[in-house]
C-alpha cells in the first residue's frame, strides 16, 4: 500500500492553490489522481471554499429555477446508473453518473446536464479503467433526489414525488432519454426469412432497457405508453428485466427523439 507525507502533500497544495492541474500534480509526486483530487477538497473546505460552501440556492430550499428538461435528463442517468455518496455530515454529497469511455458524446450530455441542473457547483469526471465517474458536489442533492438511500435501488420502493413527477409529464423524452443512456441501448437484431425459396438475412433495430428495479421499469414503461410507444417484455433465464421496443414505428419515434449512444 503507498503512503504520501506530509511534506509531498503540502508540495502538492501548494501547487495546486497556484492552478496547477491535477492530473499534473498526480504525476509530478506520482500520487494517484483521486487522491490529489480528495487532497484540494479537504484543503478548499478547510479554507471555506468548498463547493457546498457556496451552493447556489436550492430550487426545492429556496425556489430557485431549476433546468427542468436537463433535470429529466438526469434524473433518468440517476436512475439508471447514478449513485450519491454522503460518507459523513462533515463532507458534501456528490453525485456520481459512471460513463463508459466508448460513449463520449453521452458523458458529454451528462456533465452539461449537471451544470444545467446545478450552475456553479463543481462538477469533474474522474478516470477509471474503461470508464469516467461525472460528478457533481452539492449539499441539496438529496433534496432534489429524494430516490436516495440506503441500500441497492431494487432493494427499495423507487417512487416520484409529484414535483418530480410533473417534470417528467412535461419532458418524458428527455427522461426516455436519460433511462435508455443509464441502462438501455439500441441493437441490430437479424433473422433469416424464405424468400424465393432461397434463404436470406432480415436485420432489423430494436431498443433494450434493461434494469432490475421493478419500479423503475414501471416508470420506463408508463412514460413509453404516454409517448404512444409499443414495448413488450422480453425475459431471459425467467427474469423479466428487459424492456423491448421493436416496432418500426416506435422505433422510428426512438430514433427521433432518443438515437443510439454515441
Amino acid at each position: 500500500m503507498n503512503t504520501h507525507g506530509t511534506e509531498v502533500r503540502q508540495k502538492a497544495l501548494t501547487l495546486l492553490r497556484d492552478g496547477v492541474r491535477n492530473a499534473d500534480v498526480a504525476r509530478t509526486f506520482g500520487v494517484p489522481l483521486g487522491t490529489i483530487g480528495y487532497w484540494k477538497h479537504l484543503d478548499r473546505a478547510k479554507r471555506g471554499e468548498c463547493p457546498g460552501k457556496h451552493d447556489p440556492k436550492c430550487p426545492r430550499c429556496h425556489g430557485r429555477s431549476l433546468s427542468t428538461p436537463a433535470y429529466s435528463y438526469l434524473l433518468g442517468l440517476y436512475l439508471g446508473d447514478g449513485h450519491i455518496s454522503h460518507y459523513s455530515e462533515h463532507r458534501v454529497p456528490n453525485l456520481m453518473i459512471t460513463c463508459c469511455d466508448s460513449w463520449p458524446g453521452l458523458m458529454d450530455d451528462c456533465e452539461q446536464a449537471m451544470r444545467a441542473v446545478f450552475p456553479g457547483n463543481s462538477v469533474c469526471r474522474v478516470r477509471k479503467t474503461g470508464c469516467r465517474n461525472v460528478k457533481v458536489y452539492s449539499k441539496h442533492l438529496l433534496c432534489l433526489f429524494p430516490q436516495h438511500g440506503t441500500g441497492k435501488k431494487h432493494e427499495r420502493p423507487i417512487v416520484l414525488e409529484p414535483w418530480q413527477r410533473e417534470i417528467v409529464d412535461a419532458h418524458p423524452w428527455e427522461f426516455v432519454r436519460g433511462l435508455i443512456h443509464s441502462d438501455g441501448c439500441r441493437i441490430t437484431n437479424w433473422t433469416t426469412r424464405l424468400v424465393g425459396g432461397e434463404r436470406k438475412r432480415y436485420e432489423y433495430p430494436r431498443y433494450f432497457f434493461t434494469n432490475v428495479s421493478d419500479d423503475i421499469r414501471q416508470l420506463y414503461t408508463d412514460t413509453l405508453d404516454k409517448l404512444g410507444i409499443d414495448w413488450t417484455h422480453c425475459t431471459r433465464h425467467g427474469n423479466p428485466y428487459n424492456i423491448s421496443v421493436g416496432k418500426k414505428a416506435s422505433v422510428a419515434l426512438m430514433d427521433t427523439h432518443v438515437g443510439p449512444k454515441y
